[in-house]
């Protein structure tokens, strides 16, 4: 038989040989990981001169340096293409194309419900039962807050509410900060609610195998005792009347159906988003994978939008806030989406002009109290609609978008018009959590395929010795500093996952350590660094582009006191709560 040689057998050969070859691989390994995740908490970018191009500036941030961690472990063949499709495809009952799928179907589902105004409609209706008590209206944004992200998940209320408390707290001349920051304490706690309020938690229902439905009957108690002492702890930092005044200065009666653009799409949104929620946890209990009832739903909304823009379109019914136009054509769009006034009202709220020289994306520019005023007699007809803000274009019929650029400028911004929908809504997906989730499952299968989960499992065992309250708090603080450290809460639930399954702990540890895990990748959010959670960036990311900026020192202080509090609270209650289902069991 003649001899073969390959590059794998030698370097299968190298690692029998050589154990310190082994050792410096698991070495680099950790490494790699570990200065990735360095670069997602702080992104830089690095300038490099291409050929025929020129200077160019790389990022290296949440979706670059993942990707590069892995190109460079596999050239190193610390990880191999078993690892790479381990990754993608999953390893113990984990399926990252599962969460990925479920994840992206019900966020749209759950923008297209934000783009019918039915979120500021409610922020609305709110605020008109605060009134102009302050402690009032902040608990009732509180309450409104938590419920809608019990439905809707974290990050579509984060799109939503954030921009519209920066236009909310200017018109009324009210500190933002604590509006803010009770704002993403509301949504990231709310979302351990339902398995599908965030991607973490589909991780540890796929990973420990736990129903859907049991899953909330788990959270529930501890979510609403995190809810209570956040919502404590928030009104206790922000006591004093610069943060929350008794009275609002400035307030009166909103009109909440001038805000609700499209009354048939918020009914159709919510009853698909619903019933697609009641039938994902029914069939939960015959073990089939979600994403084969989400995108189903999802693909039917799709079509519903486009049927249901084109026939807007077409019978030239325009978008309720189509047919409010203000005085100013400079004056910025007042939806939390940020969605051009041909699609999106500016609500009939508030009252004094712009100054001179403000930008749409600076807060400055907010009016500071009053009603908008609205040129009745500018308001556009059904037969001009779709011309409006089209000037010279031709008719939409008659555009050819390949015949040149003004053509095809044209043909965008009738589209734009013809189909919001369509524009809109794809454009706010969070698609930068595809490369970046994948590269954490295949990094995490690097390590381990390196041994180090196995190594980090048998500390878990050494330091709780299997007892469920020591899991319990063990993996809850230690869930709760990853979301710092290890690349968002997903990296940290990820890695947690792998570690408790390979620590082999008995079933009442290992339930409660994916009780203690939900409530800590959840809450873990309301951390020191932006990067936590996806939320995180997004919420920071809001906020600059409407002229606020917040340090990370500032973002940490005010955070700090609300997490101790919600991880006591939260962690007590997932112990009082296994030692009552798992009394004397092992």
């Amino acid at each position: 038989m003649p001899f073969t040689f390959s590059y794998q057998d030698f370097g299968e050969t190298r690692r029998r040989i050589y154990p310190v070859e082994k050792f410096l691989d698991e070495e680099a390994t950790l490494v790699v990981f570990v200065i990735s995740i360095f670069f997602v908490i702080y992104p830089v970018s690095i300038s490099i001169r291409l050929p025929y191009i020129g200077k160019k500036r790389i990022p290296i941030n949440l979706t670059t340096a993942p990707i590069l961690a892995i190109a460079i472990l596999w050239a190193a063949q610390c990880l191999g293409p078993s690892e790479i499709r381990d990754g993608i495809v999953g390893t113990d009952g984990v399926k990252p194309y599962n969460i990925l799928i479920l994840f992206f179907s019900l966020a749209y589902m759950a923008i297209t419900l934000d783009i019918t105004g039915v979120l500021q409609a409610a922020a609305f209706w709110v605020s008109n039962k605060g009134g102009s008590h302050g402690y009032k209206l902040f608990f009732y944004f509180y309450l409104m807050l938590t419920a809608l992200s019990v439905l809707l998940g974290n990050d579509p209320v984060i799109l939503s509410g954030t921009a519209f408390l920066v236009y909310y707290t200017k018109v009324t001349e009210l500190n933002p900060m604590s509006w803010l920051m009770s704002e993403f304490v509301a949504a990231n706690t709310a979302s351990m609610v339902l398995f599908v309020g965030n991607p973490t938690n589909v991780v540890i229902c796929e990973g420990f195998s736990v129903n859907n439905a049991a899953f909330t009957a788990y959270t529930i108690l501890p979510f609403l005792a995190c809810s209570v002492a956040g919502l404590i702890a928030l009104g206790f930092q922000f006591r004093k009347s610069k943060y929350i005044p008794r009275r609002l200065a400035n307030t009166e009666e909103l009109d909440v159906r001038s805000v609700l653009l499209d009354p048939i799409g918020a009914w159709v949104g919510s009853f698909l988003l619903g019933f697609c929620l009641i039938v994902i946890i029914i069939v939960s209990f015959f073990h089939v994978d979600v994403w084969k009832i989400s995108l189903p739903f999802a693909v039917t909304k799709f079509f519903y939008d486009i049927a249901w823009d084109h026939y807007r379109w077409a019978k030239n019914i325009p978008m309720l806030g189509q047919r409010l136009k203000r005085k100013s054509s400079a004056d910025i769009p007042f939806s939390p989406t940020d969605i051009p006034l041909e699609t999106r009202s500016g609500g009939a709220s508030m009252d004094k002009k712009r100054n001179e020289g403000d930008t749409p994306q600076d807060v400055s520019a907010i009016p500071p109290a009053g009603k908008v005023a609205f040129d009745e007699s500018a308001l556009p007809t059904a037969a001009t609609n779709t011309r409006v803000n089209t000037r010279h274009c031709e008719n939409f019929s008659q555009i050819n978008p390949l015949s040149n650029a003004f053509s095809v400028h044209c043909y965008l911004r009738q589209t734009r018009i013809a189909f919001p929908h369509l524009l809109y809504c794809p454009a706010r997906l969070p698609f930068a959590l595809v490369p970046f989730a994948f590269s954490q499952f295949i990094l995490i299968e690097g390590l381990a395929h390196q041994g180090w989960i196995e190594i980090f499992a048998n500390w878990l065992v050494r330091a709780s010795h299997k007892q469920m309250h020591p899991v319990i708090w063990l993996i809850g603080v230690l869930g709760v500093v990853l979301c710092n450290i290890s690349g968002t809460n997903i990296g940290a639930t990820i890695l947690l996952t792998k570690i408790v399954r390979a620590a082999v702990l008995p079933p009442r540890s290992n339930r409660a350590a994916a009780i203690s895990l939900a409530v800590a990748s959840n809450i873990g959010a309301v951390s020191f660094t932006f990067s936590a959670s996806l939320a995180g960036l997004l919420w920071k990311q809001i906020l600059q582009q409407k002229g606020i900026f917040i340090k990370q020192r500032t973002f940490a202080y005010w955070n700090t006191l609300p997490l101790i509090v919600m991880t006591v609270a939260g962690l007590a209650i997932v112990s009082a709560e296994m030692a009552v289902l798992y009394p004397n069991r092992p």
